[in-house]
């Protein structure tokens, strides 16, 4: 069983040609989907859309059905101050407890704090999410993300 603070993150391959993120931003618009964070790694042929969304079952579920590779994966966010430091503190954490970043992405919200997303290999999630807790950094809980 997962921790309540595993987050699920939609990975949505997309070709790399004009107008295939506005299809896919426009299915999403038209279920009453809402974008919570996101973020786009490219190639020249393809790209990787990754997606924290507020009803990650129905974007799947549309996406899927419009045609698109949609994959699900778990990831934790955390939150930090939004100054230099905050980003270093947690990958620290996690390097000394030999745990790999796979991927990381982040936003700021208003005020003083960045939210921070990471991924890291499905075997070491609950454990990356105990070190960072033990660290001192306040995880988000997903009821931040799915909620709109």
């Amino acid at each position: 069983m997962r921790s309540q603070y595993a987050i699920k993150q939609l990975s949505v391959f997309l070709e790399n040609r004009k107008g295939r993120l506005k299809e896919l931003t426009e299915i999403l618009y038209q279920a009453g989907v809402n974008i919570r964070a996101l973020a786009l790694a490219e190639s020249a042929e393809f790209g990787i859309l990754r997606l924290v969304v507020d009803n990650p079952e129905k974007a799947r579920s549309v996406l899927s059905k419009a045609g698109f590779t949609v994959k699900e994966q778990e990831v934790f966010a955390v939150e930090v101050e939004d100054r230099p430091g905050g980003f270093y503190q947690v990958v620290k954490l996690l390097a000394e407890a030999d745990i790999n970043i796979d991927y990381t992405y982040a936003f700021v919200g208003g005020g003083e704090k960045a939210i921070l997303i990471f991924k890291v290999p499905d075997e070491d999630l609950e454990r990356a999410m105990e070190v960072v807790a033990r660290g001192g950094i306040r995880l988000v809980e997903p009821i931040f993300f799915y909620s709109s």
